[in-house]
This record gives structure tokens, C-alpha cells and sequence, in this order.
């Protein structure tokens, strides 16, 4: 016979942890709408400065050690940006799987000869990939607890002296892009070297920028060499900003889906008590009936 007892622990167990993450679903809608705003505060301005860029880039002859094009990559520097939390769904896994492809098929001869470095942003990245012994020389456990610019733009800046002192060829970030609520796209993008025939490409796309004549002052070249860190270390942040709104929207989704599950299964478990009681009052009331015919037979 089924333990009465048992199925109704296991149905407090269940509420509890409905109750749980109901409220985790709730938390993370408010930190969701937060990152969302910051988010989309920032593209604007990252928008704007791309432009900027872009119209410099294509009149300028500057000699920019950030525009340099290496003849040879010998050196990469991957930047993944993940999550410090879990309980988000395939959040970080589905990232990871992309950025491992992503090395296996560029970049697997660097990995194998260990000059391909990474820094993690976050808790999940740094366990997973240190785990796989890829070469990890920097690593962020705790970065979105106090996320902010600061933090962000030093990581960037570190990033692009390694690339102006030649110490890498290549910069590349893996992150999540916001798309909705419960998508993310999975984006590996290269921050240097500078795609210049992109940008001079998104240039003369734009008729605004096209039919618009600039006077610089001092010089095109001077405004380049103090834009164009600032416009590759946006990059980075609006990489860091696009994943926290991934990962709330991401756990939002996941929450969601274990309170429904929790739900269910909490209905499942009280039919399945209430068959039990009703098999059990059944018994007894046979052993009662068949105990009072003995009685009357003797």
C-alpha cells in the first residue's frame, strides 16, 4: 500500500518549491526590466559612435597602432562573457557550445599550442572553461554582482594594450545577444583588428553621413586616436549589457517553466493521494463489513 505520509510530504515539498520559484521568476522580471533599460540606453549612443567612427576611418590615413593588420595571427585573446548564477536554462551551456565550435574550427591550432588565451566574465565561463584546460590567464568570478563601466572598460583596456604591443593578433568576444524574453543569439565578434572596410561600408550606407560635411578640430587623425578606444571598448560593454539582460530574461523563462512544472506534478501527487485514502477507506470499510458477518455467522 502506498504511504499516505510519504505523498503528502512530497506534496509540501512540491509547494515549497513552487512557492520558490515563483519568487525567483519574480525577482529576475525586475532585474530583467533594469537591464533592459540600460540596455537599450546604451545602443543609441553606441549606434551614434559607430557612425563617428566610420566616417573617420574612411578619411583618415591615420596610423593607428589599433588599425594595424597583422600579416599573421600567432596570438588570440577570447573574451567570454557568461554568467556568475545558474538556474537560467541552456543559458551558458548553449554559449560555450558555440565558442568551442568557433575554436575548433578557427582557432584549434593555437589552442594546441597554447596561444590562445581567454578571460571569463562571470562564474559559469571561469569553472567550465578551466575545467577543459583551455588556457584561461584571466578570470572575473563576481563581475555581475556590481556591474558597472569602470570595471568593464579596464578589462577592454588591458585587452587592447596586449594588442597594440603586438602581444595578440586578435580579439575576439562570445556573448548572448538579447533578442527576446526567451531567445538569445549566440555572437562571436571580432573587436580587432578593425574590419575597415565594414565600417567605411556602413559609412556609405548611411545618406546622412554621406550628404554630411565635417570640419575636425584639430584633425580627423586626433579625434580617431582618442574615439576609437572608447568606441572598442563599447563594444565589450555592450556585450557585458546584452548578456545580464540575456541571463534575467533566460532565468525568468526557466523559473517560469519550473513553477508550471512544480504545478503539475503537485496535482499529479494529490489525485495520486486521494486514490490512496480512498483505497485505504475502502479496505478498511471491507475489513469492517466482512468482521460483522463473522460475527453474525457465529
Amino acid at each position: 500500500m502506498v504511504n499516505l505520509r510519504d505523498i503528502r510530504n512530497r506534496i509540501s515539498s512540491v509547494n515549497n518549491t513552487q512557492q520558490i520559484t515563483k519568487a525567483m521568476k519574480m525577482v529576475a522580471a525586475a532585474k530583467l526590466r533594469k537591464a533592459q533599460n540600460r540596455m537599450t540606453s546604451m545602443r543609441p549612443f553606441a549606434n551614434k559612435m559607430k557612425e563617428v567612427v566610420s566616417r573617420l576611418v574612411s578619411s583618415s590615413d591615420s596610423s593607428n597602432k589599433l588599425l594595424r593588420k597583422p600579416e599573421t595571427t600567432d596570438r588570440v585573446l577570447m573574451i567570454v562573457v557568461g554568467s556568475d548564477k545558474g538556474l537560467c536554462g541552456g543559458f551558458n551551456n548553449n554559449l560555450f557550445k558555440v565558442v568551442e565550435i568557433y575554436i575548433t574550427k578557427h582557432l584549434s591550432d593555437l589552442r594546441d599550442s597554447g596561444k590562445l588565451d581567454l578571460i571569463t566574465l562571470g562564474k559559469k565561463p571561469t569553472a567550465y572553461f578551466k575545467k577543459r584546460n583551455y588556457k584561461v590567464v584571466k578570470s572575473f568570478p563576481g563581475f555581475f554582482d556590481n556591474l558597472n563601466y569602470d570595471d568593464t572598460a579596464a578589462i577592454m583596456e588591458d585587452a587592447l594594450d596586449g594588442f597594440t604591443s603586438e602581444t595578440y593578433d586578435k580579439i575576439i568576444i562570445g556573448y548572448n545577444e538579447f533578442k527576446t524574453v526567451i531567445a538569445q543569439n549566440r555572437i562571436i565578434n571580432q573587436v580587432l583588428p578593425v574590419d575597415t572596410e565594414s565600417l567605411k561600408k556602413d559609412e556609405n550606407k548611411d545618406d546622412s553621413l554621406s550628404t554630411t560635411d565635417y570640419i575636425y578640430e584639430p584633425d580627423s587623425d586626433a579625434i580617431l586616436d582618442e574615439i576609437l578606444p572608447v568606441h572598442l571598448i563599447m563594444q565589450l560593454w555592450k556585450a557585458v549589457l546584452e548578456s545580464n539582460a540575456s541571463e534575467q530574461g533566460a532565468r525568468m523563462a526557466a523559473m517560469d517553466n519550473a513553477t508550471e512544472n512544480a504545478k503539475e506534478l503537485e496535482e499529479e501527487l494529490t489525485l495520486k493521494y486521494n486514490q490512496a485514502r480512498q483505497s485505504a477507506i475502502t479496505t478498511e470499510i471491507s475489513e469492517i463489513v466482512s468482521g460483522a458477518q463473522a460475527l453474525e455467522e457465529s
